[in-house]
């Protein structure tokens, strides 16, 4: 496989992984407010999955961009 199908590839995988990121928050915040630390700082760990998931977006859209340029 040559490069530039693998960038596209990965890329796919990115916005994959970034989309089930969100589809995963409403399920494991819950769980994670369970945890004595983390229970005052709900909103901190939402917004930094909410990042989390718009940064792999946002890398793969690039990647599968670039290989249609």
């Amino acid at each position: 496989m040559d490069k530039k199908k693998f960038t596209f590839y990965y890329g796919i995988v990115l916005i994959a992984v970034g989309l089930g990121v969100f589809y995963r928050i409403p399920t494991v915040m819950p769980q994670v407010a369970t945890i004595e630390f983390f229970s005052n700082k709900l909103g901190l760990v939402r917004f930094c999955f909410y990042i989390l998931g718009i940064f792999l977006i946002t890398a793969g859209a690039i990647r599968v961009y670039n290989h249609f340029k």
